[in-house]
């Protein structure tokens, strides 16, 4: 996530953690926020960022897009081998 769209903090949510917004929250390297985590291989991922505790976001490089029950979409990420 580029840092110019975060005034203060940025945190990942999907299914991977039940959604739960503050679990993750990303580190600042440079001019990203950044985060590693370890996902089970051969698995497909919904996710997305909650910037400054007020603005869902997308990821801007997600492998696909997929609607959702609130009329907007989850980024995904596809995990291979």
């Amino acid at each position: 996530m580029p840092a110019e769209v975060v005034t203060e903090k940025v945190t990942l949510a999907g299914d991977f953690n039940d959604w739960n917004p503050s679990e993750y929250e990303l580190e600042k390297k440079g001019e990203n926020f950044e985060i590693e985590l370890r996902l089970k291989p051969e698995s497909t991922y919904r996710f997305k960022y909650l910037i400054d505790d007020q603005v869902w976001e997308n990821d801007y490089a997600a492998d696909e897009y997929i609607p959702n029950e609130f009329g907007t979409e989850d980024s995904v990420v596809i995990i291979g081998k």
